[in-house]
């Protein structure tokens, strides 16, 4: 019979990295996934100083039409060199039916990339033919076959219906992301304040990637200057249950972390919740209760990733 409180941790496939699929129990965090410009030679040398819980090579979006030569040369030589390639790195190509994608597929697959970022995913068909490609290079080039990853973005109203499908189409699939600007575009709406524009949008694609098991990234905050704004979304979407959000701004990284991690009193509720599961466990009993209340499986796996959370980035004073 299946222990509830102590699951049995996810099989991954040999090709498959630890902190890939939704296993929070066992994975580091997935708060923040900074975009790294790969045009700016300077900020690939020295962004792996910020502490981002994944940085993403940003060959599309960040890089001029006169630069996306240079940008991928740039982006392979930092994937090959230290520290980079005992990182966690996934890059942003640009989009499948444009004229660079074919070579910046080529050339980050052949460069150990963890992960691809595919922009303005719309249907379930682009992962699978993405999937194709990955699969004929890492054959070429003599990687594993399905180890290279894939972050689906979703960009538009299509994407967002089609969310759980994209989510489902492909192993290789880890993560999905919504990206606000492109979506509103595509939806003719305007930003609010208390963000409701995008409400609908979030809980498409967050249920999409819970229910296939895959991590879900938030829109990025554009105001870099407003700590206040992003804080309030971040406990906006944390609430919800989104594993963190993409970033444009190393300075939102220590805000968004503070704001997943415990305080003393939640990390301390943690550890005690913690303990009495593993003491079930050795002893053989399937319910147990913590300061007077029942708990099961899902609460100690919250409980874990408070840990988690704690021994990244510390604990954060109660507001």
């Amino acid at each position: 019979m299946t222990d509830v409180l102590n699951p049995p941790a996810a099989t991954l496939d040999a090709a498959q990295p630890a902190w890939g699929k939704y296993d929070q129990a066992a994975a580091p965090p997935h708060r923040s996934a900074l975009f790294v410009p790969a045009s700016n030679a300077a900020m690939l040398a020295t962004a792996w100083v910020y502490g981002a819980d994944l940085y993403m090579f940003d060959l599309e979006d960040a890089v001029a039409l006169r630069e996306k030569d240079s940008a991928r040369l740039l982006a392979i030589n930092a994937l090959t060199s230290y520290p980079w390639r005992d990182m966690a790195v996934a890059v942003r190509v640009n989009g499948i039916d444009t004229p660079f994608f074919a070579d910046d597929l080529q050339a980050v697959v052949r460069a150990g990339a963890d992960m691809v970022r595919l922009p303005m995913t719309d249907s379930a068909e682009l992962v699978h033919r993405l999937d194709a490609e990955l699969t004929a290079i890492e054959r070429a080039c003599s990687r594993p076959v399905g180890s290279t990853k894939v972050i689906a973005a979703i960009e538009s109203a299509a994407g967002v219906v089609n969310a759980s499908a994209i989510a489902l189409a492909s192993p290789r699939v880890v993560a999905i992301a919504l990206a606000g600007f492109d979506y509103l575009l595509d939806m003719g709406a305007e930003p609010t304040q208390d963000g409701s524009e995008l409400f609908y949008a979030r809980c498409a694609v967050l249920h999409a990637a819970r229910a296939a098991g895959v991590w879900c990234y938030d829109v990025v905050w554009g105001d870099v200057d407003d700590e206040a704004g992003f804080r309030a979304e971040v406990e906006l979407v944390k609430h919800l249950g989104f594993d963190g959000k993409t970033l444009v701004n190393p300075r939102q990284i220590p805000w968004l972390h503070e704001a997943y991690s415990p305080t003393a009193a939640e990390l301390a509720r943690a550890e005690r919740v913690v303990r009495a599961a593993e003491a079930a466990r050795d002893r053989g009993l399937g319910v147990i209760a913590v300061d007077g209340k029942m708990v099961d499986g899902p609460i100690v796996q919250a409980a874990r990733r408070a840990i988690a959370y704690a021994a990244a980035s510390g604990v954060r004073e109660d507001r």
